[in-house]
Parts: C-alpha cells; structure tokens; sequence
C-alpha cells in the first residue's frame, strides 16, 4: 500500500458522529442493516449502469451481485462485502467524510438542540454509515470503482481523522471491516448476525451470504406482480412472517402509486388470540421502506383496531427519521394509515358480498376488532358499520345479518332502526321490550354482546336511519298491528283514563325513591310494567357495563334513576289500583315487586336481600 493521507472530518460529519455514537440509535443492531442497506443500495446503482453500458463493458461485470458476510470471533471482526458500483478515491472522501445533502449545517443544529429532529437523509451513503461506530472501535472500507481505477482504503476510529491509501488488487465494490468495541463481541457470532438480518433484511433483492450460506431465502412477494404468484407461495410467506403453521384467512394483495406509492400484503390469521386468553396482541403488520424493515409490529401504520392483521406495508414515500427507526407523525403517515385501512374495510365488504358465510366466520372470529373500531374510531364508522352483523327477531335461525339487510325488511312508515339488548335470544324474546315490535312486525335486532350498545350508540345512524334502542322512554312505533289468524273472544278490561291516571300519581309518589317517572306505556301488550331510560344515548346495557366497571375498581355502582311505564290491561296492575284503596300497605309492597321484577328484565341491579325478604311477605300474605 501507498502512504495514508490524513484528513479531517467535515465539522458537521463531527457533529453527527457523535450524535449517532451516543444518542441517535436505539439499538446498536441497526448499524449492521444499515450497511446491508447501503450495500444493496450500491449493487443496485451497479445494475443499473450495467443495464446501461453492458456487463462486458464494466469492470468485473463478470461477479454476481450478492452481499457476503464474514466473521472473525476470535479477532472480533465483522466484515461485509458488496460486489455492487464502488467508489473511487474522490467518492470516499466526499461520501465518508461529509455530508453531502443540502441544508446539512440546519440539520445539525436542530438535530444538537432536540437531539432527534426527523429528517430525510437516509439511503445516502455516509449517513447510517456512521453508525458502525456504534460497535465498532476503528472501521476500515476498501473500495474500487465500476469504472476500473484502482482501489484505496478509508480507515478512522471515529474521533474526528480519517486516512485514505491506496489499495491494489480489490475487486469491484466495497467491503467495510469493522474491528469491535469491548462489549461488542456477540456482533462476531453468527446466530447473533443471522437473527439481525432476519429481523431487518430479509427481503434485500440481492443474496445475502453469512459465512457462505444464504440466509434471506424469503422472496418479497408484495413487489411483484399478483398474477405470477400461487397460492402455495402466498401461504409459505404468511407462514414465514406470522411464524405459525396453518394458512390464513384472507389474504389481499394491492399497490398504489396515488396519491402515494404502496405495495401491501396484509393478512387475515385463522385464530384470534386475544379471545382465546392470550391477552392484548401486538400489532401484527410490519412496515418496510424499498424491502428494509423499518418498524417491526408498527404502532403507527394501522389504527390499532386492525391490530390482528398480519403482513407487510412497503412505502417509498414514507418519511423517515435519520436512523429509519422512526415515522413522523405527520399528515403523509395518516395518509398511508388511511389508504391502508379503507382498502382493507372495502375488501371486507367484497368479501361478504362474494361469500357471505365464509365472511361470517371472520365476523365471528374477529368481528370485536371492528365494533372497536367505531367505537374509537369516528374516521372509518361508515365502513365498518357496513361490516356489521347481528341477529335479528327475523333471522330465526340465529345466523346475523347485515344492517343492509335489515333495510331491505323496513316496514314502509319505518323512519328508524331499532335494537334491544339481552344474554341471549331466548331472554330477549321473553323480555317485555319486544311485544310491540311483534305485535307491528317491526324488525328488531338482537345486540348480545356487552360493546353491542356502545357500537351502535357510537354509530349513530346507518344510511340516513336513526338507530334507537328500544328501552328508549319516548319510543314511537307506527304502522298497522300484525293480523292474527284468531283473536280473543273478549279483550281484557283495560283501566279508565282517571283510574289509571290516578294510580300514576299514587306509584310516582311510592316509587319516588327508585324512579324519575312513571306513566302509561304504548309498547306493552302483556307484560304489566318494564323499565325504560329518559337518557336517549344510555341503554340499560351500556349502564350496567359502566356499573361493573365501577365495581372492579372499588367504587360503589351508580345506576340513574329510570322511567316506569305499566300496561293499564294488565290484570295485575288493574288489581293493583283496586288495593290502594283496599290495603294500601300491601299495594305499596306489591308497587315495590312490580318495579324490582322491570328492574331485573332490564338486565339492572337491584337489592337482593330486600327483594327477597318483600317476597317472602307477599307470599305469606298470599297464603294466609
């Protein structure tokens, strides 16, 4: 070799190379992806060229174009080797010892008050170069043009000098020698480098050799065209990136060059492991910038109710922190985020529409993801309400049905979409919330699940129709009764409008404890009394969820006071009016059992012992 020459670095190469040293990266394992990334950055500058000019007219066209990694445990080196464009003695100089990007001294300055403004520097060779000095005590590159002039070699430990010599005999491309630091030593062994490139450069388009074995095996699939890959392929790279053995769900495969450029292949698993007792997941869905992984298990690129998706989002245009650990939180991020989850809502959509029962099952297995989603979500809820599935009082087989549906049987004075809660269908249909609804043939949907309420609160309206719950106080049903084939020989006695109003004024003022109103119902047909809620956003159900919650933490439930309607035809409430006059006392304990009996069909606490001991002395009473 020829005598070194030493050279001072730039002053802002200074600067940065203390920034990337102590406080930029996370995580010293990036600086191997960052040499990756620079090497496939360079053999793909040399295709190009070659595509150019012709292999037989560049130097050493004849070498393949891969990235070899050698270790050396016992010198503690790690040495990786590209065969791509190389660099010259000029292009050394300039790329390893400045920056070369416009408004560098600006960047510098924001970066040593804030210690991480985001910029956009990465991919340029001699920006996460220098995070080889992370682990690395001296790093030496030697490096030889395409163009076929000789080689040198650049040397520096990183405090502020560097040397350049010439290097004779180098083949084509650049190979960086790092000797590591005390501490660093794991970055010598192969399982430690190996899990670093699987992690991070799995998908680099050029072979990756560690110790002459080729660990990055996995195609990037989302980079190619849709109709050249089998199903066979699809399935071993969700297997590869989801790390599970069955095959997926669903799976969707697009790209998009507006307004942003995007290659995804997202996932569907079978399982949801979150219901299965697991606990919250990660989000499954890992973010690549031209195949390098930028962010393992994204929290940003995806709402976090689309956590149980699985694959991979791969975007040219995302804005990138120096140390590519990092997305802004900016305007273009929601732009991706937003891209992503509407294709995703409208494949669901063509998806229920093509198969409807295959579509069921994914409702059934992940359906909870999407009621979170309007509930947290206000952006996507005219999507996901689309996606929404319940059973309904005429879906008699118990198989849910879409909103859509629903609209299709409205009755023709229908101006509202109605839903009551329940355990289960059984006690919903034995409910008293349902008879006006049959009694009208009003469809009425069936919301079993304790967020069910909340969702459809949330919602609000599905294609210009209110929804309402139908323990709503000022309910309205219009429309015609339901014909029966047979009617009652005689209709029962139905209490005259002073007597029933009287017996209002007597049980608003027994009750005034336990209830905020009492009056005459227009939805009962048999049942004597039901419990309905003045406020017209809180079902029974939402306050009950709300109730338990408070219980969890200690705190003494609250349940606000609710609406009293009876059924004047009732013959236990006609009864009842008779008592006030016979035996009052007895009519208050009965008054008392009516609203206690409303309060448990609403699903709603009452006092248990006091419940109780009322029974106990009705019954004495009753038998004498």
């Amino acid at each position: 070799m020829t005598t070194a020459t030493t050279h001072e670095f730039q002053a802002e190469t200074k600067k940065l190379l203390d920034i990337v040293i102590n406080s930029l990266y996370t995580e010293r394992d990036v600086f191997i992806r960052e040499l990756i990334s620079n090497a496939a950055d360079a053999l793909e500058k040399f295709r190009h060229e070659s595509l150019m000019h012709g292999e037989e007219e560049l130097f050493d066209g004849h070498m393949p174009l891969e990235i070899t990694i050698d270790l050396d445990e016992k010198k503690k080196l790690l040495t990786i080797t590209d065969t791509g464009i190389g660099m010259t003695k000029d292009e050394l100089l300039a790329n390893l010892g400045t920056i070369a990007h416009s408004g560098s001294n600006t960047f510098l300055t924001q970066l040593a008050e804030a210690a991480r403004k985001d910029v956009s520097l990465i991919g340029q060779f001699g920006v996460g170069f220098y995070s080889a000095f992370m682990a690395g005590a001296t790093v030496r590159v030697r490096s030889r043009s395409w163009d076929g002039s000789e080689g040198h070699e650049w040397v520096s430990d990183g405090t502020g000098t560097f040397t350049v010599s010439e290097c004779p005999g180098l083949h084509r491309g650049t190979k960086v020698i790092v000797e590591l630091k005390e501490g660093c030593e794991d970055y010598a062994k192969k399982w430690k480098v190996e899990s670093i490139i699987k992690q991070y450069s799995a998908f680099v388009p050029f072979a990756i050799k560690l110790e002459g074995e080729t660990v990055n095996t996995v195609q990037a699939l989302w980079t190619r065209n849709r109709s050249e890959i089998k199903d066979e392929e699809y399935a071993e790279f969700y297997k590869f990136i989801a790390n599970v053995s069955e095959e997926p769900m669903y799976r969707l495969h697009f790209s998009t060059d507006a307004p942003l450029a995007i290659n995804a292949l997202i996932f569907v698993p079978k399982d949801n492991l979150e219901i299965m007792g697991f606990g919250k997941i990660d989000p499954g869905v890992n973010l690549y910038c031209q195949r390098i992984l930028i962010d393992q298990h994204s929290e940003t690129i995806l709402p976090e109710w689309l956590r149980f998706l699985k694959g991979v989002i791969d975007s040219e245009d995302l804005p990138l922190n120096i140390s590519r650990q990092a997305l802004q939180d900016n305007a273009l991020v929601a732009k991706i985020r937003r891209v992503i989850s509407k294709r995703f809502l409208k494949f669901l959509e063509e998806e229920a529409k093509k198969d409807e029962t295959g579509y069921l099952e994914f409702w059934k297995t992940f359906g909870i993801y999407l009621k979170e989603g309007i509930t947290s979500d206000f952006e996507y809820r005219t999507e996901l309400g689309k996606l929404l599935r319940f059973e309904t009082s005429k879906s008699a087989d118990g198989t849910p049905v879409s909103l859509s549906d629903y609209l299709l049987r409205l009755q023709p004075d229908q101006q509202e979409i109605y839903y009551i809660n329940g355990p289960n269908r059984a006690a919903i249909e034995s409910g008293p919330y349902i008879e006006m609804f049959r009694k009208k043939d009003v469809e009425l949907i069936y919301t079993i699940e304790p967020i069910d309420d909340f969702v459809l609160s949330y919602l609000g309206e599905f294609e210009g129709k209110k929804l309402v719950s139908a323990d709503k106080a000022d309910l309205k049903l219009g429309g015609e009764d339901k014909p029966v084939e047979e009617k009652k020989e005689q209709a029962e006695p139905v209490l005259d409008d002073q007597v029933a109003a009287d017996l209002v004024g007597w049980l608003k003022e027994k009750l005034k404890e336990q209830v905020a109103d009492v009056s005459i119902s227009k939805r009962l047909v048999d049942s004597p009394a039901v419990i309905v809620n003045p406020d017209g956003f809180m079902t029974s159900s939402m306050e009950r969820i709300m109730a338990a919650g408070r219980f969890e933490k200690g705190l003494k439930p609250e349940i606000g006071k609710k609406n009293l309607e009876i059924n004047p035809g009732n013959p236990l409430i006609r009864r009842l009016s008779e008592l006030i006059t016979e035996d009052e006392p007895f009519a208050v304990e009965i008054a008392r059992q009516i609203y206690d009996n409303a309060m448990i069909q609403a699903g709603l606490l009452v006092d248990p012992l006091e419940m109780v001991a009322r029974n106990y002395r009705i019954l004495n009473r009753v038998v004498g």
